[in-house]
């Protein structure tokens, strides 16, 4: 009897116990279609205005994708995450759209409809740290802040590290909250998706580090500089 209704899911192990799990009633293309149409118009928007001549700061094309970037973690960390962050005692039976959403991804790792600790923990820090902070480092590009680079430096460090504890936990329990190698569910969904938070927030770190060891030389130098006037 238990085991009967422990596998009434989709999510693994098969065995997990979720006695409050309600099936969606939207469909898996519902549910991306409108993940990557709404990451799709931020990008967008944040592309056009970073390319708008009334800005304060004329940035390049990297420097353009790299503010895009933000924005769309900035609405992920925000809205998806932060919406987990909230409600994760009440997604698996939970109907609203972002919940579905978010039992939509467990099928890639069921840590999210059994409310795992570390993911809870993790995804609270990233919705009410991150997410906010994406949309400042934003805005401190727009505006060529001189603490730009700190901010992008900090952001990235956290996400990086947070990707890296998520994979290395599911690592250690031997990835037994997704089915191994299904093409979406564990390499799109869980592998792929995730991956993002590794590459580009390293990509980012290694820019930041450049750009504050630029400015530091430069400080340093014209201190040396001052000193032999004197």
């Amino acid at each position: 009897m238990d085991t009967t209704s422990a596998t009434l899911h989709p999510y693994w192990p098969r065995n997990l116990l979720i006695p409050t799990y309600v099936a969606n009633d939207r469909s898996m293309s519902e549910i991306l279609a409108f993940l990557f149409s709404v990451s799709g118009v931020f990008l967008l928007v944040t592309w056009l205005i970073t390319g708008h001549t009334g800005t304060t700061v004329r940035l390049g094309t990297l420097r353009r994708l790299a503010v895009c970037w933000f924005a769309v973690c900035g609405f992920i960390h925000s809205v998806i995450e932060g919406w987990f962050s909230l409600y994760y005692d009440i997604i698996p039976g939970d109907q609203s759209f972002l919940s579905q959403l978010w039992k939509e991804y467990s099928k890639g790792d069921s840590r999210y409809v059994i409310a795992d600790n570390f993911t809870v923990c993790m995804e609270t820090v990233t919705a009410w740290l991150w997410g906010p902070f994406s949309f400042w480092v934003m805005f401190a590009f727009l505006t060529n802040k001189p603490y730009r680079f700190v901010l992008q430096l900090i952001i990235s460090l956290g996400q990086l590290y947070g990707a890296v504890l998520y994979f290395f936990l599911e690592h250690r329990d031997g990835y037994a909250h997704s089915e191994l190698g299904h093409p979406i569910y564990f390499w799109f969904y869980f592998v792929f998706m995730n991956m993002l938070w590794i590459v580009i927030p390293l990509a980012l770190i290694v820019d930041a580090w450049r750009q504050l060891s630029a400015a530091q030389t430069h400080t340093d130098s014209t201190k040396s500089h001052k000193s032999k006037r004197k």
